[in-house]
């Protein structure tokens, strides 16, 4: 995942072993970009709290949505 990108990033979750309150799968998350957790393997999500934390990166798939649906989920926020 590049994080030097300045677009709003989402990812969509595929595991959530250890985290089952935290993390819901297939559910989307908006990914805040953090280069020293990327070197870790680590990516920075906003979770179920509401709040950034880091989770392992596998546990997510990198996608990309409409323009229409990143500006909903903007709104959100």
């Amino acid at each position: 995942m590049k994080q030097h990108d300045l677009k709003t990033q989402f990812v969509v979750c595929v595991k959530n072993e250890g985290y089952p309150a935290s993390l819901e799968l297939r559910k989307i998350y908006q990914v805040i970009p953090d280069a020293r957790a990327s070197e870790h393997r680590l990516i920075r999500v906003i979770d179920e709290s509401g709040e950034d934390y880091l989770y392992p990166a596998d546990y997510f798939v990198a996608i990309e949505l409409p323009q229409a649906i990143e500006k909903v989920f903007a709104l959100a926020t």
